[in-house]
């Protein structure tokens, strides 16, 4: 397969649906392998997509430098499957947390794994379940040696605006999760400043939701 990937929540399968979709062999697995036989007999029936049922097969099935990516809960799971994977690895191999992780974690796997020559890359994802499956904002960041291997997969899956992939290289060590939470603030700040002027109009102005609609 063109690359692993580890967390079959609705993110996960729709990221994996999308990638092949564009072409991309993905090899799928999820800590409860009960889930891997029923993403395949269902949402991936009739695909390319493959299943594993230990780390071990996943590493085994995917070409070189091994390209995995982790959909998992941020914080110590992702540590824990870091470790899981390492002894099946080889130098040069590639790890994306594609979580929400908090960007000092982000750096301090980036320094951890580069003193094993393993690649670490954090890479926030925006756009929720619908942009997972069709055209997600992606904000990878890490060592860039990384970079050309993920690049051809990170911009096809992408959205598209004006003809330009939403993706880009945004820097190194825990640069993806850096932007993605700036990323993640100015939204918030947006979804406030809308409430705010929605008050303002029905409590200050007595307007209607239709007449603020107008």
């Amino acid at each position: 397969a063109d690359i692993g990937l580890i967390g079959l929540a609705v993110m996960g399968q729709n990221l994996i649906l999308n990638m092949n979709d564009h072409g991309f062999k993905v090899c799928a697995f999820n800590r409860t392998v009960s889930k891997v036989d029923h993403f395949l007999e269902n949402e991936a029936k009739g695909t390319e997509i493959i299943g594993a049922h230990s780390v071990e097969e996943l590493c085994a099935k995917l070409k070189r430098p091994r390209k995995i990516m982790l959909l998992v809960k941020a914080g110590s799971a992702v540590d824990a499957f870091i470790e899981t994977l390492l002894p099946h690895l080889e130098e040069g191999d590639i790890i994306i947390d594609g979580g929400n992780s908090h960007y000092p974690d982000s750096q301090r796997r980036y320094e951890d794994l580069k003193k094993k020559n393993i690649l670490f890359v954090g890479c926030g994802v925006s756009g929720g379940e619908e942009g997972a499956r069709y055209g997600p904002s992606l904000m990878p960041g890490g060592n860039s040696e990384a970079w050309p291997h993920l690049k051809p997969i990170f911009q096809a899956i992408a959205a598209q605006a004006d003809g330009e992939p939403c993706c880009d290289w945004v820097g190194e060590g825990g640069a993806g999760h850096f932007v993605k939470m700036v990323h993640n603030g100015i939204e918030y700040g947006d979804m406030q400043m809308i409430s705010e002027v929605y008050q303002l109009l029905r409590d200050g102005l007595s307007l209607t939701n239709e007449e603020m609609s107008e």
